[in-house]
């Protein structure tokens, strides 16, 4: 990280990360001239009174909302690849996203489903937020009892990728028993919004964000050894099992607080970790964890203005946005890059 050209890189994303907040800022049903937005945040104000509300009251909590999934997503994405040296493994492979599915498709459609009530609307986001919460943390434990009794890595993805599984096959019994109006309901939790993240919460998702940087940030370095493997990380004085506690505490964090208060977002995770890998050539986490991060921040932004149409009262869900962009990125890195070399 000393060499000039990972500093010019550095820099430059953060200029275009900057660039993408401002773009983000004016685009939308109504579109607001950059030069007025950029100009509000360096001591002016707006020549309408009106776009000071659009601004500040939805579309910065909204911009911000993105920057911290974008962080939180490709964070995850960084540790689960390799500790598990699989160039596909994403930070819902340990099924925290299903077990965030759950607890809001409970939360919403298990009335229906059972003919009782626990949701009947008025509780808002914050009830939607707790539950993703609860669902990710029950996931979450059931993993770290697994991760306790299993001693390779290669296991333990699959068992997650098996947790997925059930979670989502309860979900879809609770889809086929729930009414029309709940099951809307969840089918649009489900593809993920921004926008539903209040002015209120930004501060308690930021605190769980730094929560889940920490296990992460107290591990940094033992992330270059795994990817030697396990056998050259234990030779090297690393603790395996801590390690392996300390990534599905860090992933369960960031994944299910993102989940939580924005809704399941799609590839970014998966996407944005080999992105930094191209961009900035190197295996040397101290480069690629940063770096990840504001690539994350960076698409997530790019992806959040695409969804809104600039000029349209429409908004696509983020969720088809990265999907759209991300599975295509995929595909073309699994075709050109020979991943054997770095995994």
């Amino acid at each position: 990280m000393k060499n000039k050209p990972t500093y010019f890189l550095f820099l430059s994303g953060i200029f275009i990360c900057l660039l993408l907040f401002a773009v983000n800022l004016a685009s939308g049903s109504v579109l607001i001239p950059i030069q007025e937005v950029m100009g509000r945040f360096i001591g002016g104000g707006f020549s309408k009174s009106s776009w000071e509300t659009i601004v500040m009251g939805y579309r910065v909590p909204k911009a911000f909302a993105a920057i911290l999934a974008g962080i939180g997503l490709s964070l995850s994405g960084l540790q689960m690849q390799t500790f598990f040296r699989n160039p596909l493994a994403g930070p819902y492979v340990l099924g925290i996203s299903s077990g965030a599915g759950l607890g809001v498709a409970l939360l919403v459609m298990a009335g229906s489903a059972f003919g009782w009530s626990m949701y009947s609307g008025g509780f808002g986001i914050w009830a939607i937020v707790f539950s993703a919460t609860a669902g990710s943390i029950l996931v979450l434990l059931l993993m770290s009892v697994t991760a306790w009794k299993v001693n390779d890595s290669m296991t333990l993805l699959i068992v997650g990728l098996m947790f997925g599984s059930a979670v989502s096959a309860l979900i879809s019994v609770l889809s086929y028993f729930s009414g029309a109006e709940q099951l809307k309901m969840f089918t649009i939790w489900s593809m993920g919004s921004l926008g539903s993240t209040q002015p209120d919460q930004l501060l308690a998702f930021l605190i769980v964000v730094l929560l889940g940087l920490i296990p992460l940030l107290i591990n940094l370095k033992s992330f270059n050894a795994m990817l030697l493997g396990e056998a050259y990380a234990v030779s090297m004085g690393i603790n395996i099992q801590k390690l392996r506690w300390a990534m599905i505490v860090s992933t369960g964090i960031l994944a299910g607080s993102v989940t939580a208060f924005c809704g399941p977002i799609a590839f970014i995770g998966i996407a944005v970790p080999h992105m930094a890998r191209l961009v900035f050539k190197t295996g040397d986490h101290r480069v690629l964890f940063p770096a990840s991060a504001l690539i994350g921040a960076a698409v997530l932004l790019a992806c959040d203005t695409i969804s809104q149409l600039p000029g349209s009262a429409q908004t696509l869900p983020i969720n088809a946005v990265t999907s759209l962009v991300g599975a295509p990125m995929v595909i073309w890195l699994i075709l050109k890059r020979n991943f054997s070399k770095e995994f």
